[in-house]
């Protein structure tokens, strides 16, 4: 594998993007701070520093009382030297927000898809909306990420297949990116969730742990090693398709609904399972996020421990043959079944899994505020506008 020789122009650029990073993650730091920190001379760190403020990446934010003596100067990261943005595609709502370079969310904007059938269209009229709250142009974006229901091919980057959003076909990204003068990312919501969980929740820092996805639709985030593991054709999580001893097979795969998991645990299940326990109102022919989650905060606030033993052992099955794989020290519930069951259900579900599982997993409900997967955009979209910044400072 070719190297590059240690360069003074490389030399510099490593410093500049450990200086960067560490003021993002301590900041804001004195010039001997930064020196300590990364090991630094005064002389290096200031002549650094100096090349960072005439790039506009960094500036004098305040200054530390000291001794004797003038105080230090405080140094810190400028937010609005890059913005990004992310957003979250479901059939009835799009999110949209922007982010700037810190991570600190500037704008965040719902927008009624209704009568726009054409990705293109509709993702550019979202993401103008949040721009416009921002108060920013479009062209001050380096990274945008879409997270989206479905498929999401590995090689092409488009959306191979979705059950909701059938006219995200193979070429949007491309349509996307040309129309947009954007760097453009599609990704699987269900991977943005656990992106969000891994830097701001349940598993902040932790390196393997997966995310189960509980709600109308089922879906399993894996992180191993720090990274997502998305699988040969990008279909690595989509859990629906377990098959479950007592559950018929699906015929036609091309129906999410005939997953046998997910006739175990989606939304006409809860629903169903909620009214056989006089929980709310019995099931509809198609019930909603909104409404599916509400059954079980219902369950929750009525303390109804027969319902909630149920779907937690529903719950369970699924998760023991995750784990039994992959043998992950944490699971994290999330989606609207997840979240809505909170404590109450990831308890009853960590116990019901070491019931027949060796490995015993810890579970946890999700700790991420706000839309998990709006969230989980704008830390991709970052990761993304950092790499381009903090690589190209001298």
């Amino acid at each position: 594998m070719p190297t590059r020789p240690g360069t003074p122009r490389l030399l510099r650029q490593l410093n500049d993007r450990a200086a960067l990073e560490l003021l993002l993650s301590s900041g804001p730091l004195t010039r001997a701070e930064l020196g300590e920190y990364t090991g630094l001379s005064k002389v290096t760190a200031g002549q650094l520093l100096f090349r960072l403020q005439d790039r506009g990446l960094v500036a004098v934010v305040g200054e530390q009382a000291g001794g004797r003596g003038p105080n230090a100067a405080l140094y810190g990261v400028v937010p609005s030297c890059a913005y990004v943005a992310g957003l979250d595609v479901l059939p009835g709502r799009i999110s949209a927000g922007i982010a700037d370079i810190t991570g600190t969310l500037v704008a965040e904007v719902t927008a009624d898809p209704s009568g726009r059938d054409d990705p293109v269209r509709l993702v550019r009229s979202a993401l103008g909306q949040a721009c416009e709250a921002a108060g920013i142009g479009a062209d001050r974006l380096r990274a945008f990420v879409i997270g989206t229901r479905g498929v999401v091919d590995p090689g092409s980057g488009d959306v191979r297949f979705s059950f909701d959003l059938p006219s995200w076909h193979n070429g949007v990204l491309a349509e996307l990116r040309r129309d947009l003068g954007v760097p453009v990312t599609i990704e699987n919501d269900v991977n943005l969730a656990a992106l969000a969980e891994r830097a701001y929740g349940a598993a902040l820092g932790v390196d393997d742990f997966v995310l189960v996805w509980a709600g109308v639709g089922q879906g399993l985030g894996v992180m191993l090693g720090g990274r997502l593991h998305r699988g040969f054709t990008g279909g690595a999580g989509e859990i629906g398709w377990l098959p479950v001893p007592g559950e018929p097979l699906p015929t036609d795969v091309s129906e999410p609904q005939s997953g046998s998991f997910q006739r175990l645990v989606g939304g006409d299940a809860v629903a169903g399972l909620a009214s056989a326990h006089g929980i709310g109102v019995a099931s509809g022919a198609d019930p909603d996020a909104d409404s599916v989650g509400e059954h079980v905060r219902t369950a929750v606030a009525q303390g109804a421990e027969a319902f909630l033993d149920e779907l937690a052992g529903r719950l369970a099955v699924g998760v023991a043959a995750v784990a039994v794989v992959l043998d992950p020290g944490l699971v994290v519930l999330s989606g609207d079944v997840g979240r809505a069951g909170g404590d109450a259900l990831a308890d009853r579900v960590q116990d019901a899994v070491a019931r027949f599982c060796p490995s015993r997993p810890r579970v946890m409900v999700s700790r991420v505020s706000g839309n998990p997967v709006l969230r989980g955009a704008l830390v991709s979209a970052l990761h993304q506008a950092r790499e381009q910044v903090f690589s190209d400072t001298v």
